[in-house]
């Protein structure tokens, strides 16, 4: 009989890329991708592969998202900024392991969806915000973690001054298309670059701090 793809097959994924993290490794396990992505594609949720979405937008394949959020080393008292929320399978992950997120989503549909969804999973420590991502939002600052889900050669100004001291950041870097996924961290005199987390694919961040508005 085949194999009916489930959560667990993300678990292993993850642990494949060398995720070792088990509170990170339950969240994948009880976070149930069905509920975030399109109806259309609600039979391939447990495979580890990208998920077209609205506006020729793609969620991140859940092996690399565990890889970005692993490195953010979250211990359950965080505030953490969302950069692209998408359907917010992101978004109720790192709820589930930090005090609270702000999630920024340039679409207002998506924004509308993934907190339609959000409220389904009875998820309320995560607030979705529309607005230009490359600006952050400063009226929930500070944070003490950062994470960008599209591409740009450079890390907006913005998200470094709403990221506390010691806090960190992670970030594909490069034009959009392939990227170095860069772990930051945050020192009293600017960011210092800690890691390189893993090469992908990503599309190009948009913004006032990003690329010029399509």
């Amino acid at each position: 009989m085949a194999h009916e793809p489930s959560p667990e097959d993300l678990v292993r994924a993850a642990r494949a890329a060398g995720v070792t993290d088990e509170r990170l490794l339950e969240a994948l396990r009880v976070t149930p991708r069905t509920e975030f992505v399109p109806a259309e594609h609600v039979a391939s949720a447990y495979r580890d592969r990208p998920v077209p979405l609205p506006h020729d937008q793609v969620t991140t394949q859940p092996s690399l998202v565990a890889m970005m959020v692993c490195a953010l080393g979250l211990t359950g008292g965080e505030r953490v900024l969302e950069i692209g929320t998408g359907y917010g399978w992101q978004t109720a992950l790192l709820a589930r392991l930090t005090a609270s997120v702000v999630s920024v989503e340039r679409w207002p549909d998506l924004a509308e969806e993934a907190r339609r969804r959000l409220a389904g999973q009875a998820v309320d420590n995560a607030e979705v915000a529309v607005g230009d991502g490359t600006l952050g939002l400063p009226a929930r600052a500070p944070y003490d973690a950062v994470i960008v889900c599209a591409a740009f050669p450079e890390v907006p100004e913005p998200l470094i001054a709403q990221l506390r001291t010691g806090g960190r950041l992670v970030q594909p870097i490069g034009p959009g298309g392939f990227e170095r996924v860069e772990l930051y961290e945050r020192r009293p005199h600017g960011l210092v670059r800690r890691a390189t987390v893993t090469s992908a694919c990503f599309v190009r961040l948009y913004g006032a701090h990003g690329y010029g508005q399509r």
